[in-house]
Order: structure tokens, then sequence, then C-alpha cells
């Protein structure tokens, strides 16, 4: 399967799981901005999750060559919140059981950067978002990969 053919029902698939596609480039590594439904101060966990597992779904049913992901979430058009990424070897790992759900996760969360937190010079106190331990982390689909 080529590139193209992988990638192409990609956009669709992390639609149906509820990601604000912007933008995508299906090369590898693939490129893929979308826009946040929770447009606070830090990248939302469960987002990345749904984002994922539409991934998986697609790598499990041969339907997309694992390649590196580098995605940019935006609050709005040209208002970029953070970024993550995940290796192509990190999903065949997870897929042929050579990884588990909580180590992937783990990988891909110790990739998020914030770009409040990169250029907060503000004494506002406390970053707001979601709490690191609170009850809006981890996936929240069927096929859970573990946020810890």
């Amino acid at each position: 399967m080529t590139g193209d053919e992988s990638a192409a029902g990609v956009e669709p698939t992390l639609r149906s799981y509820g990601i604000s596609v912007e933008s995508l480039d299906g090369g590898e590594p693939l490129e893929l901005t979308y826009m946040t439904a929770f447009p606070g101060r830090e990248v939302h966990r469960r987002e990345i999750g749904r984002a994922l597992n539409a991934l998986l779904d697609r790598a499990d049913a041969g339907a997309w060559d694992p390649v590196r992901v580098e995605a940019t979430v935006v609050r709005s058009p040209g208002d970029p919140l953070g970024t993550w990424t995940a290796e192509g070897d990190w999903f065949e790992a997870l897929i042929d059981d050579d990884l588990t759900e909580t180590a992937f996760s783990t990988r891909v969360l110790h990739t998020v950067s914030h770009v409040d937190a990169e250029d907060d010079t503000n004494d506002d106190g406390p970053e707001g978002g979601p709490n690191e331990d609170g009850p809006d982390d981890g996936p929240s689909d069927d096929r859970e990969v573990s946020d810890a």
C-alpha cells in the first residue's frame, strides 16, 4: 500500500472520532493539524487519545501503515495551543503486543509541548487547563489507550 493509499481515509476516520481536522499531510511523517474542542492552556489528553485510537484502528484493519505522526493542536486557525508526536514504531510495537497501552501513551504524552508554557510571561498564578490527575485525562473510546 502506498503512503497516499494508506493516508486517504485517515481524515474521515479522525473526524468520525471527533477530531476537527484543519489540515492533514499524509506523507511521512503524517502531519496533522486539528482544532481543539477544549481551547484552554493545555493540549487535552482525551483528544490525543481519540486521535491515536483512530489511527490505531486503521492500522489494526490494515488501512494505514504506521508512520511518525506530528500533530499541531490549534485553538482557532493560526492560534496554536501545542504539539505532540507519536513514532511509527510505537504504533507497530503496540499492535504487535510488544508495548503496553500505558507505555505507548506515556511515550506520546512525554512529547506534548504547550505554546503558552514556552511564551508565558504573566504572573497570573498557576496554569489553567486540565489537571494532570483530573477526570478529563485519558481516552474515552472503547479501545482505551492509557494516559499514564
